[in-house]
């Protein structure tokens, strides 16, 4: 019996050491999958298809909703069709085509209209956690500067690659400790996901869901949900003037 053990011990170390070398020598092709998977979103600007956002905020029990539409080849390529539920008015409308304006004219600025994904997953970070027929699944260190940084080493990423289409499915990102993004602020819980389509070869936001709990000036309570659901894209680059 003894002898038995000894030998399934034997064959156990034997192919783990198999095992982290074949993952070693994975490790960097499955990183090239990410790499190019982050060019293809990249790559397609967003800017060329219709799409229709309903957005949801709980601010501690301070809830809102609404529902816009992106159709590029108008004038105007933003229109608020609902608000909490109800046709907006005039008032609302134009409020809402100032907010748009001043976010298009940032963004300009900027030069920047996608979520930095490059930025956000650390690729030297990246670590297998899972591989199987559909799926790779992919762990790495998380920064976000506007999250300060009192958030170093308290945040992680995992990421979903979907082998067939070869995109990034899925993003997830969560707090392992409680941090202070700014003075006397504290966030105790934090889980912010981003999930994608794969359309015609283009990778489209289809959900962007965050949810976060602490407090601020110690005594007033933080407990913030935010969703934005995108559907209905239809690309309308070829009539774009």
């Amino acid at each position: 019996m003894k002898k038995y053990y000894l030998l399934v011990l034997c064959f156990g170390a034997f192919f783990n050491v198999i095992a982290a070398e074949n993952t070693a020598t994975e490790l960097p092709l499955l990183k090239e999958k990410v790499n190019r998977a982050i060019l293809k979103f990249e790559q397609t600007n967003k800017n060329l298809w219709a799409y229709q956002i309903s957005r949801f905020e709980d601010e501690e029990g301070d809830i809102s909703s609404s529902i816009e539409q992106h159709s590029p080849q108008e004038d105007k390529p933003w229109s608020l069709k609902k608000i909490d539920g109800q046709l907006p008015t005039k008032k609302q409308i134009k409020s809402f085509a100032k907010k748009k304006q001043k976010q298009s004219d940032s963004v300009k600025k900027e030069q920047n209209i996608q979520l930095p994904l490059r930025e956000l997953i650390h690729h030297e970070s990246l670590s297998l956690v899972s591989i199987d027929d559909k799926y790779i699944v992919m762990a790495f260190n998380v920064h976000l500067n506007k999250l300060g940084e009192d958030s170093m080493g308290k945040l992680q990423g995992q990421l979903t690659y979907q082998k067939e289409n070869q995109f990034i499915e899925k993003i997830s990102i969560w707090n392992n400790a409680d941090f202070s993004p700014m003075f006397t602020a504290n966030i105790t819980d934090l889980a912010i996901n981003f999930t994608f389509s794969h359309i015609n070869g283009a990778v489209l936001a289809k959900q962007n869901e965050m949810k976060m709990k602490g407090s601020f000036a110690y005594f007033t309570e933080i407990n913030e949900t935010s969703l934005d659901s995108f559907s209905d894209y239809l690309y309308q680059g070829n009539v774009i003037k």
